[in-house]
């Protein structure tokens, strides 16, 4: 069974950065679709990104700001956001395709924003 642990969240000024990691247990990370996706208060979970083996696509909020990546020798994958805004500010969420799209999630990682 594969499990997500997210972290690298926290407290940032808007216009500041954070990373965020995910790690991932088992065998075959390398083929999984990985996504991230961002809930706030009152709001329905939304995607960020996702990356698979060949291309990554961003939501059209955070393109040219925020980038995925992924290390399959770590099973890690991990998302730089720059430029924050208030508005960003949602508990983030790891989430792999392993045997249906977006079957496995992590427990998520809260990012505030301050203003």
């Amino acid at each position: 069974q594969v499990q997500l642990v997210e972290s690298g969240g926290g407290l940032v000024q808007a216009g500041g950065s954070l990373r965020l990691s995910c790690a991932a247990s088992g065998r075959a990370f390398s083929g999984f679709t990985m996504g991230w996706f961002r809930q706030s208060p009152g709001k329905e979970r939304e995607p960020v990104a996702s990356i698979n083996t060949s291309t990554s696509n961003y939501a059209d909020s955070v393109r040219g700001r925020f980038t995925i990546s992924r290390d399959n020798a770590k099973n890690t994958v991990y998302l730089q956001m720059n430029s924050l805004k208030p508005e960003e500010t949602a508990v983030y969420y790891c989430t792999a395709s392993v045997r249906s799209r977006y079957d496995t999630w992590g427990q998520g990682t809260q990012v505030t924003v301050s203003s």
